[in-house]
């Protein structure tokens, strides 16, 4: 399933100006990196994605509306996919892009290939 145009804005608008910030398709959505790396990004039915370190990936887990990230029916550690519903509101939104992009932005850059 596509991701959600809205959301893209909303998060476009909320990364706009970060260093080292691309924005490219993938997954069947659109997500956004830092440096190379996976920071956030918009996934199907209006769910938002982002990556988190292992050390606080339970903790975010017990927030409203976030989730596992599923692959072959295990969580994936990392990565949060947050439902619709819980960013619904744009300050909602922001907090949670931000954890993806404060994550993100503490990873060593990646070299280009």
């Amino acid at each position: 399933m596509p991701y959600d145009p809205s959301l893209a804005e909303r998060i476009r608008a909320r990364v706009a100006g970060t260093d080292g910030l691309v924005e490219k398709k993938m997954f069947g959505g659109i997500g956004w990196t830092v440096h190379g790396n996976m920071a956030t990004g918009a996934h199907n039915d209006g769910n938002l994605m982002i990556r988190c370190s292992r050390e606080d990936f339970e903790g975010l887990l017990s927030e409203d509306g976030a989730l596992g990230l599923m692959r072959g029916g295990n969580a994936m550690t990392g990565w949060v996919l947050v439902e619709a519903r819980a960013v619904a509101d744009d300050a909602a939104l922001d907090v949670w892009v931000e954890r993806g992009l404060a994550h993100a932005s503490s990873m060593p850059k990646k070299k280009k290939k």
